[in-house]
């Protein structure tokens, strides 16, 4: 018994819970057209969030993956960032295209997302572009921090150029 008393002198007891890291950077979103003009000058790949309002595991990934520290870093280095209602009403002409929103009974669409995620209206869908605007590819649904961070690596150091995505998932830290 002594022993264990020795064991717990100048042990402090706490039952507060840790605290989540507190995050103090954001992704730097930008409009479609911002990041298509950026990307022709800097090389770098483009990111499309594309999202609706009405939308809980859009929300669930904004909370949870696109505030996580390390994707944040990645993503604000790497990509240029755009988040885009799929059911925005404005006209967006790109690459010589007029993209229009369709209304379709109570919701409409964005033509944009519609072409994008190629008829497949499914959010949150994210669209991972290169520089000059060709698709690269589009990942359906939600995606935690994990899987993320994964995903924008292995685009963003083009690993997918002569790697299979499972060999890189499984070697990924």
């Amino acid at each position: 018994m002594l022993g264990l008393a020795l064991i717990l002198v100048g042990f402090t007891h706490t039952t507060s819970q840790p605290q989540k890291e507190v995050v103090t950077e954001k992704i730097n979103w930008i409009s479609i057209e911002d990041a298509i003009a950026a990307a022709d000058k800097d090389g770098k790949k483009i990111l499309v969030d594309f999202y609706t309002d009405w939308c809980g595991w859009c929300k669930k990934m904004d909370k949870d993956t696109y505030t996580n520290a390390e994707i944040i870093k990645y993503l604000n280095k790497n990509y240029h960032a755009v988040k885009f209602n799929a059911e925005q009403k404005g006209e967006i002409t790109l690459k010589g295209r007029t993209f229009k929103y369709v209304p379709n009974g109570r919701r409409g669409y964005h033509e944009l997302a519609a072409t994008a995620l190629g008829g497949r209206l499914s959010y949150p869908s994210t669209v991972f572009f290169d520089s000059q605007f060709n698709m690269l590819t589009n990942v359906p649904g939600y995606q935690n921090s994990r899987d993320m961070l994964v995903i924008i690596s292995y685009l963003g150091e083009d690993a997918y150029k002569n790697t299979p995505f499972n060999v890189y998932k499984e070697n990924f830290k």
